[in-house]
């Protein structure tokens, strides 16, 4: 499966979308090089339906054993997951499959604006993992 590099900044607007306002939710699947521990996560954003407040997440092993969630992109980011480092310490070291289970390029420019958004489905089809 091709994997791709991006851009801290770009993910960060990625992870900046709106996806209450849309109902809609990101999901990233991802490795970080080299590591035989993370070469199969997820990680994502979506919302809580009763407040309508944002939810970032991490499914970082198939077991569910290091699955995490945040209530904001600074925790998220920020927050040392990785061996007691944080996916900001780690960023060139992402390779990412697909978001939204689509290709890299095409809808990251979706998510930064070089391309028209298509909402590609509700919120309830997440599959972030469950805590």
């Amino acid at each position: 499966m091709h994997v791709q590099k991006i851009l801290f900044e770009h993910f960060e607007k990625m992870m900046s979308f709106d996806v209450a306002a849309h109902s809609a939710c990101i999901e990233v699947e991802f490795r970080v090089d080299d590591s035989p521990v993370y070469n199969a996560c997820w990680l994502g954003k979506t919302f809580d339906r009763m407040t309508r407040q944002a939810v970032y997440w991490y499914g970082l092993v198939p077991d569910g054993s290091q699955a995490y969630d945040c209530d904001s992109l600074h925790e998220f980011v920020d927050m040392p997951v990785f061996n007691g480092k944080s996916i900001k310490d780690i960023w060139d070291s992402i390779a990412i499959f697909s978001i939204d289970n689509c290709d890299v390029d095409s809808r990251l420019a979706q998510y930064i604006g070089s391309a028209p958004m298509h909402v590609m489905g509700s919120a309830g089809f997440c599959s972030r993992p469950k805590l």
